[in-house]
Parts: structure tokens; sequence; C-alpha cells
């Protein structure tokens, strides 16, 4: 048995959110391909709102003109991964139509 590689390329997309030229938040979309489908996927990556600034609505509008961009790009599927001790993060994503879809392994 022979396992080849081949390279696939991905676009990363940063956002960011400031007031008074401070950035307050951030995320990362990435924009990836794979074998099983003709249009791409997105991955939304390390969104953060500043402390003093959440409950504002800031996440939420941040999160939602990512899932806009990932529309403008064709994906089929937008993935968000967040750590099981952040679930007033989840209440937000489920909030704005993310479903629950099972568990992230890392090494």
């Amino acid at each position: 048995m022979e396992i080849k590689e081949s390279k696939k390329s991905c676009e990363g997309i940063r956002f960011s959110v400031k007031e008074n030229e401070k950035e307050i938040g951030r995320a990362y979309l990435y924009i990836m391909h794979n074998d099983l489908h003709s249009r791409p996927f997105g991955l939304m990556e390390d969104v953060y709102i500043a402390e003093s600034y959440r409950g504002q609505g800031i996440g939420t509008k941040l999160v939602k003109q990512i899932i806009e961009k990932a529309k403008q790009m064709n994906c089929y599927k937008l993935i968000a991964t967040s750590r099981y001790s952040r679930p007033e993060v989840h209440k937000l994503y489920e909030r704005i139509g993310f479903k629950d879809y099972g568990k992230e392994f890392r090494i």
C-alpha cells in the first residue's frame, strides 16, 4: 500500500472589529476544498470579542458577516468549533442557526 500526498490550497480571510482604532474583536474564515464536493467549505476559527464588549451583539454581527462571506464564496457548509467550557458561545452559534454535529478531536 502506498499513501500519496497532493497539495490543496486554501484562502484565509481575517475579520477585525475596531472601536476608536482599537481592535475589540476578530475572527478568521478559511475557505477550503476537498474531493467530495465541487464547492468549497468554510471553517470559522478564532472568533474573539474583548470581554468588556461581550453581550452587546458584536459577536453576533461578526459571525453573521462571516456567514454571508461564506455564502458569497459559494461554500456548501460552514464549520464552527468551540470548547466545551464555552456554553455561552454555543448558545450564540445555535441562536444564529448552527447545529451541533459532533466532536472535534485534537492532537
